[in-house]
Parts: structure tokens; sequence; C-alpha cells
């Protein structure tokens, strides 16, 4: 990103809207690099744990879209 700084208040919603997206493609290039928090890692390590042990009480993808079509399957 070779643009030159901007004054975030002179922006418009618009703009600053295109500036987070291009932030966000950039960050996601190397999603390794974003530091995580503590708790943040406690959080996906105890998420990942119930993944393991198959107590997350996830939904299986075919349920979500017939859930969302409208055609329920529980």
């Amino acid at each position: 990103m070779s643009n030159p700084a901007k004054d975030l208040h002179s922006m418009t919603s618009e703009e600053k809207l295109r500036l987070l997206e291009e932030l966000w493609e950039e960050l996601s290039q190397n999603p390794d690099s974003i530091p995580l928090t503590k708790a943040q890692q406690e959080e996906l390590d105890r998420r990942m744990n119930e993944i393991d042990h198959g107590d997350s009480g996830g939904i299986p993808w075919d349920d979500v879209l017939a859930r969302l079509r409208g055609n329920r399957k529980s």
C-alpha cells in the first residue's frame, strides 16, 4: 500500500470503509502475523478442545443451509 497518509477526520465514511477493506485484505494475507491476546488464545484453545472431544454443539452445514432456506431439519 503506497498511498500517502490521509487525515481520517477529513475522510468520508465511504473512504474510511474502503481503507478498512484494504487494511483487512492486507492483514488477512498473513493471519499468523496478527497477535492474539491471552484471552483470545484461551478461548480458541477451549473451542478446539470441545471440537476434539465432540462437545462443540456445532451444527452440520447441511442443517444450517436447510434452516436458512426454511426447510428446518431439526
